[in-house]
């Protein structure tokens, strides 16, 4: 079981820190891709960079704490953490956004990084 929670914690780090690069460097995709179109060069194109540099900083900061503290503060970040997905479901409602966007996407996003902290608990 530590293997897998190890792994899986890593493999949710390392997305979030692509998600981040995607939203820098292709937010019109990004931005589509999370459920609610923006045009990068209208006014969204701030708010794309800021996601983008919030979803890479959590990824490289989850991978920092994994590496440096341990299971324990990554599993509490983890729990944390999964308060982002949970409120991107709500904006993606709130926005337009299909419900299987929103629950199929980030709703289940916050639910395997709650299991990842499970099993990080474990450890």
């Amino acid at each position: 079981m530590t293997v897998t929670a190890y792994t899986l914690a890593v493999v949710l780090d390392l997305f979030c820190v692509f998600l981040g690069y995607r939203f820098l460097f292709q937010p019109a995709s990004a931005a589509a891709g999370y459920g609610v179109p923006a045009r990068p060069d209208g006014d969204a194109g701030t708010y794309l960079s800021i996601k983008g540099s919030r979803d890479g900083t959590f990824g490289l900061v989850g991978l920092a704490l994994l590496a440096f503290a341990g299971a324990q503060a990554e599993a509490w970040f983890m729990v944390c953490v999964a308060l982002v997905p949970l409120g991107d479901t709500l904006i993606v409602l709130r926005n337009g956004g299909t419900k299987a966007v929103a629950f199929g996407i980030h709703f289940a996003t916050a639910v395997v990084v709650l299991i990842s902290a499970g099993l990080l608990f474990a450890v």
